[in-house]
């Protein structure tokens, strides 16, 4: 059974792929390690992890790399409901089918 240290294949390979674009995205920008490492508050051994797609670095750190590449508002996209069509179609599905307006109390004259 997957544990937090030995997660499931598939987020194992999301992580290297995006390990690989983020070594990817560096090297586009023509920026050494030392720099990418200073600019995100970490050292270059943890990049090269990031890089690598390591399942034990933190979101933060990831979130950190990213934001010294200018790739943080990616991030911020990810679980956006726009992009969850699972949660729009759980939503839609308990919509009401009828929707009525609700009567108010009236003050009555009979005292």
């Amino acid at each position: 059974m997957p544990t937090p240290h030995h997660p499931p294949a598939a987020v194992r390979r999301v992580l290297r792929k995006l390990g690989a674009d983020i070594h990817d995205a560096r090297r586009r920008r023509r920026l050494p390690m030392a720099v990418v490492a200073e600019r995100a508050f970490t050292s270059r051994s943890t990049l090269q992890r990031v890089e690598a797609g390591d399942a034990n670095v933190s979101i933060g750190i990831y979130a950190a790399v990213l934001h010294a590449l200018g790739l943080l508002d990616g991030l911020a996209e990810i679980a956006d409901i726009a992009r969850d069509s699972v949660g729009q179609a759980l939503a839609s599905a308990e919509l009401p089918k009828r929707v009525r307006l609700r009567r108010t109390s009236t003050p009555t004259d009979h005292g």
